[in-house]
């Protein structure tokens, strides 16, 4: 199993230490740099922020771990993403997902009620727009090719039927945002099955994301209260699910492992670069 880390887009860090914090993590040996998506907080842009990573960098995967599909206007991310593909030289692998927040969908003048069409459309036109096929009606296409030739690897999010049916229809595979093992099992186990039926080849890619700290307690904890304070219990529930030791990490890696995930990312909740380093020592 791959170990993926986070870039802390979402913490109170500067842009400088963000880019340091993607130059450490390739040194260190990391799979892939994660970012978590979203548009009404004050987080850095998950394909801005990959862009500069992938910029310092020219080894490690970037992975935004999920890119809220259906808020952004389609043609744009077909061009951004082709882009930043061909720009990292084929580095990028895109979690696509619906997404929930209204407030998000609310901010960019996207119909929330309309986010799974919304999401079917997008991965429409993002998959005919890589493969140089017209998606305006003028006789060029938007975007420059990516360096596969002709589409972006993808993995899609969700626990639906309707997530299933995307991931055999358009991705890779399939990629888990902060479930248990235990949760994580019987989706992957539905995907395979859909695979197979479907008769896609080999087998494919899972990704999960789980959420660690190993500097200061508190402020992991207050970092996870302010992302989370619009759930009922107003994010305590996440922010004591994070790992904060190296024996809850390694047995999350463990047991990740056992259920079929092919690539664990572990994703940041104290804004120091030092984190790259403790997380290194523990898993790499």
């Amino acid at each position: 199993m791959d170990i993926a880390i986070g870039l802390p887009n979402t913490l109170h860090i500067n842009g400088q230490d963000v880019v340091e914090w993607a130059r450490r993590a390739e040194a260190r040996g990391f799979s892939s740099l994660a970012t978590i998506d979203r548009i009404v907080y004050p987080s850095y842009d998950s394909l801005t922020a990959l862009a500069a990573a992938a910029g310092a960098t020219s080894r490690i995967r970037l992975f935004p771990d999920i890119l809220l599909t259906p808020v952004y206007p389609p043609v744009w991310l077909a061009k951004a993403t082709a882009s930043l593909d061909a720009l990292s030289g084929g580095r990028l692998t895109l979690g696509l997902g619906v997404g929930n927040r209204p407030d998000d969908f609310a901010a960019m003048e996207r119909p929330v009620e309309r986010r799974g069409k919304l999401m079917d459309e997008t991965l429409d036109l993002l998959h005919r727009a890589w493969a140089g096929e017209s998606v305006t009606g003028d006789e060029h296409p938007v975007g420059p090719e990516p360096a596969a030739g002709n589409r972006v690897r993808v993995l899609i999010g969700g626990s639906s039927d309707a997530a299933v049916r995307r991931t055999v229809a358009y991705g890779e595979g399939w990629t888990a945002g902060g479930a248990s093992p235990d949760r994580v099992g019987p989706m992957i186990a539905k995907v395979r099955q859909a695979w197979q039926e479907a008769g896609r080849e080999g087998e494919p890619r899972i990704s999960a994301l789980v959420y660690f700290g190993l500097g200061d307690a508190e402020v992991s904890m207050g970092s996870l209260r302010r992302y989370y304070s619009f759930l009922p219990d107003g994010g305590e529930g996440v922010a004591v699910s994070a790992l904060r030791s190296p024996d809850a990490i390694r047995a999350a890696v463990r047991a990740f492992a056992d259920v079929g995930v092919t690539e664990l990312v572990l994703d940041p909740t104290v804004p120091s670069v030092d984190e790259v380093d403790r997380l290194a020592d523990v898993v790499l």
